[in-house]
């Protein structure tokens, strides 16, 4: 009989990643979906006939009850969340509700439907904040400095408690930002790629940005939701940092877009101080050498091969 597993977050960029991987291992694969006014399934149009979508929602915890006793999964992966740190400025009481107050509700669930069920947290780099060292890894202290990364270090500990309390095999992943032509465009690596892509076309002419000298650590979402598989199908639970290791800045991500592009980034990107933060993060890269030795796992895209790929996605897109 299949194994069976549910994602929250399913119609997001590592939803549709990690359910295509789900399915290809031989997965039954559920997805909760919110009932929204704009229900978006563009990212997994391709594969929603292979999976059955459940009606729930993280702000309602008896939603989620039932769905685990209709979906009766053996692995959750909970990848649901307001996940837009500068949204978070705007709406901080909401990304408490979805990103904090959301993953207790689950792990309750999980509680009293079935405490035998593997849980998976997307816990988040944005967590660090002002970093404390560098690079960071799973012993690093958190110091927050958005209300997502706040709700975060939430979500992030009390994953960390039912474990301990109820012994439940519940795993985060302390992913550090990774990317994918499916990213959405709010995202600074899309926004990115997406502007190349109609400044190539003459669509427009300029891009505006914030802080261009922000560091991150970039890597492929495809990459990253084999590591989530892996952490749940280890007998012990544990936290791990999924990270290239790498850093790069807004700056070279700009460079090599445009590069790939065939344009010159100086001729056309624009710094607009409505775009910066009000407490901003300045550099984060992650140690993944844990997961690396307990996991087995590795990236396989670098930082180069995924600004290529989305440049390359999103001129296609122009396109068709």
């Amino acid at each position: 009989m299949a194994r069976r597993a549910l994602i929250t977050g399913i119609t997001g960029q590592d939803g549709s990643y990690l359910a295509e991987l789900l399915l290809e291992k031989g997965y039954e694969v559920f997805g909760l979906v919110r009932r929204s006014s704009s229900e978006n399934f563009e990212r997994i149009g391709h594969i929603q006939d292979s999976l059955t979508l459940l009606s729930g929602d993280l702000m309602d915890e008896v939603s989620l009850i039932n769905v685990l006793r209709e979906s009766r999964p053996s692995e959750i992966y909970n990848l649901a969340a307001q996940s837009f740190v500068q949204t978070s400025w705007h709406q901080p009481v909401l990304t408490s509700e979805t990103t904090a107050l959301g993953v207790t509700r689950m792990l309750d669930a999980i509680r009293i439907a079935n405490p035998e069920v593997r849980f998976y947290q997307a816990s988040s780099s944005e967590m660090f904040g002002r970093v404390r060292a560098i690079p960071q890894n799973e012993s690093t202290e958190f110091y927050p400095r958005s209300p997502y990364g706040v709700a975060k270090v939430y979500g992030h500990w009390i994953t960390v408690n039912y474990r301990e309390s109820y012994n439940l095999h519940a795993s985060s992943g302390i992913l550090f930002n990774h990317e994918s032509p499916r990213r959405g465009l709010e995202f600074v690596t899309r926004k990115v790629t997406h502007g190349v892509a109609r400044i190539k076309n003459g669509l427009e002419s300029e891009l505006r940005l914030g802080n261009l000298d922000a560091q991150r650590d970039w890597g492929f979402a495809g990459d990253y939701v084999k590591a989530m598989w892996a952490m749940l199908q280890r007998d012990e639970p544990d936290d791990f940092v999924i990270a290239t290791g790498e850093t790069h800045s807004v700056r070279e991500l700009c460079e090599v877009a445009f590069a790939a592009a065939g344009l010159n980034w100086e001729d056309h990107v624009v710094v607009d101080p409505a775009f910066l933060r009000p407490a901003e993060v300045d550099l984060l890269v992650g140690d993944p050498s844990k997961a690396q030795a307990v996991l087995g796992w590795k990236c396989d895209v670098d930082f180069y091969g995924l600004v290529e790929m989305m440049v390359a996605a999103d001129l296609d897109a122009l396109r068709s």
